[in-house]
Formats: C-alpha cells, sequence, structure tokens
C-alpha cells in the first residue's frame, strides 16, 4: 500500500466507499421499500434472482452472459444475439436488464435462455451471479458499468466485450471524483466504439484496445426494412393521406406539437405515447381538439373517421413508422431523453425532436446533414411540420438524408462477431 502514492489511496479508498455504500443501501432496501414505491419494486423484482439462475442453469451449460441497461440498449444488442443464437446453439444466453423498462417488455425474448434483472453491485451478488452463469464471455452495451461486477469479471479472467460503447467527458471517469472507477475497465479485453469521439476519450484514460465499430442499432433498424411491416389499422386510417407519426411522445412533446395538431388540415396524424396507461391516454385526448380515436377502437368500429390516432398499445412503432411521411420523435423536449431516431430514418422519413440532444450523436450528426430538425417552442415547430407538409421537395429531399444516413452507417455487427468467433473457439 506504501507504493500506491496519494492518487492510488484516493483510488483505494474511494472503491471500498461505493462498496460499503451500496452494500449498505442493499441492505436497507426492504424498510426504504415501505416508504418508496418504486424502491419496493425495486427489490421485490430483485429478490428470487439467484434461484431463478439456479432452475435454468446448469453446471454443464456453456454460458454467453449479456447485459442491457435497458430497452434501448437491449435494441442496439439485438443483431449481436441473433448472430448468437444462429452461431453458437450449444450455448444459454442469459440476458439481464436494470431497468424495468427493458425487462417487462422483452422478459420472453426468444433471443435469450434466461432473462433477468441484474443484482445490485455488490461485490457477494457479483461473485454469486458469475458463479452460477459461469459466462464464458460477457458483453455489457452502450455504458453500463458496474465496478464489483466488472473487478470480478477481470479476477475470473473471463473475456469480456464492451458493444456498441460510448464515452463522454462529462462521465466519471474524467472527474476527479470518479477516476478510481477507471480501473474497472481493465476487465474490458476489446471496447467497440459508436464514434470517434469515444476513442480519444478512451485513449486519454490509457486504453488501447479499441476501435470505431459503429453502432449496431443501425443494423438492427436496417433489418426492418426486409421485415413484414403490414399494419391493417394503420393502413386504414391513413388511406391517401400524409401521415406525421409523433413517437415515444411525452407532455413536453404534446405542448411543442399541440397547435400544429390542432390546427392541421391535409394530413393524418397518429401519436405513440411512451407511456400508454389510462390516465396518460385521458390527459392526451383533453388536449386535442380535433376528434381522436384510439388504436384499440379500429378493429370495431367501421366507421373509423377521426384524423388523429392515438396509439395505446406498446410494440408497434417501429412498423408504424413504414406508413410515415414525416416524423417526430419525443423525449427531447423535456430531460427524460430523447428515444430511438434511428427506427424512422431506416424509412427515409423526415425527423423532428426537441433540443435537448446533446448526449445522442446519432442525432447530432442527422442533424447536421439536415435529415433531423430541432424545435425549441411551439413557433418553430408549426412552422416546420407547415413547410415539410406543404413543401414535397423539402420533405423528400429530407428524407433521402435520413434513409442515407442508416445506410452508410451499417455494418458493425460482423466486426463484433469476428472477435467473438475468435474468443469463443480459441
Amino acid at each position: 500500500m506504501y507504493f500506491l502514492g496519494r492518487k492510488g489511496y484516493f483510488c483505494v479508498l474511494m472503491r471500498h466507499l461505493y462498496s460499503l455504500l451500496i452494500s449498505l443501501f442493499h441492505a436497507l432496501l426492504p424498510v426504504l421499500g415501505v416508504f418508496v414505491k418504486s424502491l419496493k419494486e425495486f427489490y421485490q423484482v430483485r429478490r428470487g434472482i439467484f434461484n431463478v439462475l439456479e432452475e435454468k442453469l446448469s453446471a454443464q451449460d456453456q454460458t454467453i452472459w449479456v447485459h442491457a441497461a435497458s430497452l434501448g440498449e437491449y435494441e442496439q444488442a439485438v443483431p449481436v444475439l441473433e448472430e448468437l443464437r444462429a452461431k453458437y446453439e450449444d450455448y444459454k444466453i442469459v440476458l439481464t436488464f436494470f431497468s424495468p423498462s427493458g425487462y417487462t417488455v422483452k422478459k420472453a425474448t426468444p433471443l435469450a435462455d434466461v432473462v433477468t434483472y441484474l443484482p445490485l453491485d455488490t461485490s457477494r451478488n457479483a461473485q454469486c451471479f458469475l458463479k452460477l452463469v459461469k459466462p464464458e464471455l460477457a458483453i455489457f452495451i452502450k455504458y453500463e458499468f458496474w465496478p464489483n461486477y466488472l473487478n470480478t469479471l477481470h479476477k475470473l479472467k473471463v473475456p469480456t466485450l464492451l458493444v456498441s460503447g460510448i464515452f463522454r467527458a462529462d462521465q466519471p471517469f474524467f472527474k476527479f471524483y470518479g477516476r478510481w472507477m477507471t480501473q474497472s475497465l481493465r476487465a474490458f479485453d476489446y471496447f467497440f466504439l459508436q464514434n470517434a469521439s469515444s476513442l480519444n476519450q478512451l485513449q486519454q484514460l490509457g486504453f488501447k484496445n479499441a476501435e470505431v465499430s459503429g453502432d449496431t442499432r443501425f443494423d438492427r433498424v436496417h433489418r426492418q426494412l426486409s421485415y413484414d411491416n403490414f399494419l391493417q389499422e394503420i393502413e386504414r386510417f391513413k388511406g391517401t393521406d400524409l401521415l406525421l407519426v409523433c413517437g415515444s411522445t411525452w407532455p413536453e412533446d404534446i405542448a411543442l406539437l399541440s397547435g400544429f395538431i390542432n390546427t392541421a388540415s391535409g394530413i393524418k396524424i397518429l401519436i405513440a405515447p411512451h407511456k400508454v396507461d389510462k390516465d396518460r391516454i385521458q390527459e392526451l385526448e383533453q388536449v386535442l381538439k380535433r376528434p381522436s380515436k384510439r388504436f384499440s377502437d379500429l378493429q370495431s368500429d367501421k366507421n373509423f373517421d377521426a384524423d388523429v390516432l392515438i396509439v395505446d398499445a406498446i410494440g408497434f412503432l417501429s412498423k408504424i413508422y413504414a406508413y410515415a411521411d414525416l416524423a417526430y420523435v419525443g423525449g427531447a423536449a423535456g430531460t427524460t431523453g430523447l428515444h430511438n431516431i434511428l427506427e424512422p430514418a431506416t424509412f427515409g422519413v423526415p425527423i423532428i425532436t426537441g433540443i435537448h440532444i446533446e448526449k445522442f450523436p446519432e442525432a447530432q450528426d442527422l442533424r447536421t446533414l439536415a435529415g433531423l430538425f430541432t424545435v425549441a417552442n411551439v413557433e418553430e415547430t408549426t412552422a416546420l411540420l407547415q413547410k415539410l407538409t406543404t413543401d414535397a421537395n423539402f420533405r423528400l429531399k429530407t428524407g433521402i438524408i435520413s434513409g442515407n444516413f442508416i445506410s452508410n452507417n451499417t455494418g458493425a455487427t460482423p466486426k463484433i462477431m469476428a472477435y467473438i468467433d475468435q474468443t469463443l473457439t480459441a
């Protein structure tokens, strides 16, 4: 310890402090859950994880562990999961989520044999989890870094990859208080990164085992073009009119869009809220001044004549974008985080978002190319939508830019799979 120096002492201290606080939080969760509903759910969904793993995995199983924080990261993992499922049939794939938004939607995915929440990042949980799973390969998606899991993987010499990784200057690794976490990055045998900026940031930390492979989401959404995207209800609603699809919207997004939605003519409007609970749908309907119907009503309503359709179900949006002539993607008008712009872009659709896209390099890149526009207020939103609606050449040109943006950035998955093939067959 004497030879660690001041920085070494600080790193050791912070690592132990982190583990202590996480363990304390873990111990107090049952009590905290009495007062905070979200913490109660957080605790309850993780209670039986080790029992599930014991039931579904045996000592003879060969496993690959893939961890995705939430639904967005899962979408990035899908191209790799599909390849793993096809090439390595003898392996069991264990897929973990941290967030309920990923687990609840994808817990039955056929791309994994075991789907579960990730136990809290205590040293004991990490050791127990990895003892049960015994992965021959671990894959983390984008920027989910859990020090105790990573340190345990490193000690066990489990090959570990970061896929579609992002590194930014505002992450803890680049702050004085978070530099201790840099040691955890030693667990990664290789970093597959989304962009050159991330590579530069990672190299500043002293890591050279990395390359810019791109974002696997481009491969994921590009494949959507080859799928069957037919939706009878949407085709019936759209008819021969232009269609504006407002995807993954929050109240802040509707506040920007309401001026256009309530006054526009000659265009159908579809709204797919991020949350489709009863209260949120009713709140949305109260904002609308034009006749609207719900997606769930389409099959029973033979005289459907509304110009606004509210999608009160999940799982359809990626197909719905195939019918869009222009799209608004929610999340960036407030602080919730921009949703997936690549899904509409792959269909060659002009895209509008709120202004908060600073943490989303794909949105910034597409805005630079003029395939995406950001709006700050109702006036800007209405003016831009009116131009896209009435100016066919502008709409077509912008859409072509979006489509080309996707096709020009595919190819990350083959690079990643080449490395995985070499690792698993070595």
